[in-house]
């Protein structure tokens, strides 16, 4: 028997023990079925609003209550009245949607798990609206409604070209560009092979970078810029369908840590085909293609590189008729600069200066650039707790961001051009974010707040004006307390209670985590806590902690844990339990459990490995477990190249601990997932039998993203009666 069969008989076995074990309450099984089924009582919100060019209608997608397929509405902002514009039953008629594999790895690194019209083009003139459906593209005339169904199939990425005349879209890794009053398509690119694509974002810009866009329009409408990607010296990892074993595998090319990334460059072609002019940078020195922008009239085509150890990145301006470049400015970190995932740098009209953001003084800042790359001013301060830049209206000289200075808060501010105080443009405890009109003074509000409200409204002036939402009323809020660990380094906190609560008992504890870079845990939003609210209401209290090297508290905050995934996190983690369990004396830290997903089934492997005397039971989702076997620009960035620092990869490694597992580990994987592999679990439990360990094993037929109800909800069930075995 081969070692795969051996720990899979011993998983079969640890799960059919917990399976005679007692089932969760109906009532609660039919709360988190609701749950589930409403996405955490957020489906039926507005999606993706935006403003006709005439600032008199706001055109938006939404789905029903329980309903994940997005139609397309336009809401009269003089009549607040509604209208649906086309439905995906007009298009599909009975036939069920269909997506290609492409489409379908496209929103798996968006985290796109709803239906229907995931987004939609709107023309500058306001006339013409583009809705792609099943591979298909869609034109609806929006005086008369009138849909048109466009030549060809398979699509993905069409984006109107500026001038409204034109769509440009993928297929077969191909960019093609079709003429909208003609409705002829025509293939621009040409030479694409299996390891050859144009057009597209390789996977590390679409997972990593937050970058999907894989070409460009010409302000013009004249030409396009696009990407190539050759793949040819890119691992390739097979994903084979374990209900279908007749089924060829799925390939994917996959760069982990410390081998060959895709080979990137950016040309430049006319709308109509041809020649292509490539833009000339060190690509051996830079190969990483950040951010490219081309859309102002009066700018030049600008991109943003980095290079391999994502320690250094120079922003170039292209001369797309010479293909050569020029810097405008380099910046530099000892540890990693991190991207923004606004599409940054942002040209003012005329092109004499550009808007830039970075964290050279310690934390994100907007700044004013001149045409040349010279700085001007610093926009918004180093305090403000910047975010993310969502707007500039040059003609009144107003940035609008997202930020607070208290990071568990996303405020909309406006702050001038000129240098000077910013005004904060929305209120109330939570998060918020807006889409502002370019003809009026009007914006889309949207909000999800610390009292639970969530919605949005079109505001001009002091009036405001619901957009309507069909989102289902949650029979009880989540009752949480925010606050802040009194350890040796203060750290944002949540607790989440019983709704039975009785302040003479000890509870039982479960640590809700991620741990990682770039996410946030502890926020505002009261809605985010559901989950921690049905798991609280079984009988313990759940805790979240934000550790240092997670976003929101300065460069130094997040870059301590270069060259170490787990040592600080872990150690944070556990004062922070410690410190709110003197605080709460309610907190039984004898019973403490553990669970995340991605790095946060990570950090729970590894907690209830290294430390049993504080952590009684583990649950890890989907972890990753040997970070050589992680994507390159996420791990290098925090690890640095497997060959130039063994250390951190060793000592991040949770195959180097499973001798130490004293506690019950619950391991949970999707056998299809493509962004931390099933390999991950696979290698774990095999490490484990290997050392003589038990464990469980839950092996799941999905991927990494999660969104069906009933699957969510089994999952969520096991996990509990695993913490009812393990900790009560």
């Amino acid at each position: 028997m081969n070692r795969l069969l051996r720990f899979l008989s011993l998983t079969g076995a640890l799960l059919c023990a917990g399976a005679t074990q007692a089932e969760p309450q109906t009532s609660s099984a039919a709360f988190f079925r609701d749950l589930a089924e409403t996405r955490d009582y957020s489906l039926g919100n507005i999606v993706s609003p935006k403003f006709t060019p005439d600032g008199k209608t706001v055109i938006f997608l939404r789905g029903g209550a329980r309903d994940p397929v997005l139609r397309l509405y336009a809401f009269d902002i003089a009549t607040s009245q509604e209208r649906e514009l086309i439905t995906p039953a007009q298009v599909l008629g009975s036939a069920e949607e269909q997506l290609s594999p492409e489409e379908k790895a496209r929103r798996e690194r968006a985290r796109v798990s709803v239906r229907g019209f995931t987004r939609f083009e709107l023309s500058k003139d306001g006339h013409r609206l583009i809705v792609s459906l099943s591979g298909k593209l869609y034109m609806l005339n929006l005086p008369d409604l009138q849909a048109v169904e466009l030549p060809g199939q398979g699509w993905i990425d069409p984006r109107l070209s500026p001038d409204g005349k034109y769509l440009a879209a993928v297929a077969k890794n191909e960019l093609h560009v079709i003429d909208l009053l003609t409705r002829e398509a025509r293939q621009i690119t040409t030479g694409a092979t299996e390891t050859l694509h144009h057009a597209v974002a390789e996977f590390v810009a679409q997972e990593e970078m937050g970058r999907s866009k894989g070409y460009w329009w010409s302000p013009d409408s004249a030409h396009l810029a696009y990407q190539e990607n050759d793949e040819s010296g890119v691992e390739v990892r097979y994903i084979a369908d374990p209900l279908r074993p007749e089924a060829k595998p799925q390939a994917f090319f996959y760069p982990r840590a410390g081998t060959a990334n895709t080979k990137v460059r950016l040309g430049v072609i006319s709308r109509d085909g041809g020649e292509t002019r490539w833009i000339d940078w060190d690509r051996e020195a830079f190969p990483y293609l950040a951010r490219v922008v081309w859309d102002e009239p009066a700018a030049p085509l600008t991109l943003l590189v980095q290079n391999r150890a994502q320690q250094k990145q120079m922003l170039l301006t292209a001369n797309t008729t010479t293909g050569k470049t020029r810097t405008l400015l380099t910046e530099t970190d000892a540890a990693w600069l991190n991207l923004d995932f606004a599409e940054t740098p942002i040209w003012l009209p005329g092109g004499k200066q550009f808007l830039w953001t970075t964290e050279r003084k310690g934390a994100w800042q907007v700044e004013l650039r001149k045409a040349g790359g010279g700085f001007v001013r610093f926009v918004t301060p180093r305090d403000f707790g910047y975010k993310r830049l969502i707007d500039v209206n040059a003609a009144k000289g107003v940035v609008s961001v997202q930020g607070a200075s208290d990071p568990r808060e996303t405020q909309v501010w406006q702050f001038p051009l000129a240098g000077g105080k910013g005004v904060q443009v929305t209120s109330g405890s939570g998060t918020h974010s807006a889409v502002f009109a370019k003809a009026t003074d009007a914006y889309v509000h949207s909000y999800h707040l610390r009292d639970g409200k969530l919605g949005a409204e079109i505001v001009t002036g002091a009036s405001a004006v619901p957009l309507p939402t069909v989102i289902e009323t949650p029979p009880s809020l989540p009752v949480v307390e925010l606050t802040r660990t009194k350890s040796a380094h203060v750290m944002d906190a949540a607790i989440i209670r019983p709704k039975d609560f009785a302040k003479d008992k000890k509870y039982p504890v479960i640590l809700y985590v991620y741990a990682g870079p770039t996410a946030k845990r502890v926020t505002s939003s009261l809605r985010s806590y559901f989950l921690d609210q049905w798991m609280a209401d079984q009988g313990y209290i759940v805790v979240r902690i934000d550790n240092r090297g997670t976003p929101g508290y300065g460069r130094d905050w997040e870059r301590i844990i270069r060259g170490n995934f787990i040592d600080i996190a872990l150690q944070d983690q556990i004062d922070g339990l410690r410190a709110l369990a003197a605080q709460y004396p309610e907190m039984d830290l004898a019973r403490v459990g553990v669970t995340g997903w991605s790095f946060g089934g990570y950090f729970s492997a590894m907690a209830t490995m290294r430390r049993p005397d504080v952590f009684k039971a583990g649950v890890a989702g989907a972890p990753v477990i040997t970070w050589e076997n992680y994507d390159t620009h996420y791990t290098e960035r925090y690890l640095g190249l497997p060959a130039a620092a063994p250390e951190a990869y060793r000592v991040s490694n949770v195959t180097t601990y499973v001798k130490e597992l004293q506690r019950p580990l619950l391991l949970i994987h999707g056998l299809t997932d493509d962004n931390v592999y099933a390999q991950h679990t696979l290698q774990a439990i095999d490490a484990l039998f290997m050392a003589g360990k038990p464990y469980e094993f839950m092996p799941m037929l999905g991927t990494h993203m999660i969104s069906d109800p009933q699957v969510r909800q089994n999952q969520q069930e096991r996990i509990m009666e695993f913490f009812g075995r393990t900790l009560k």
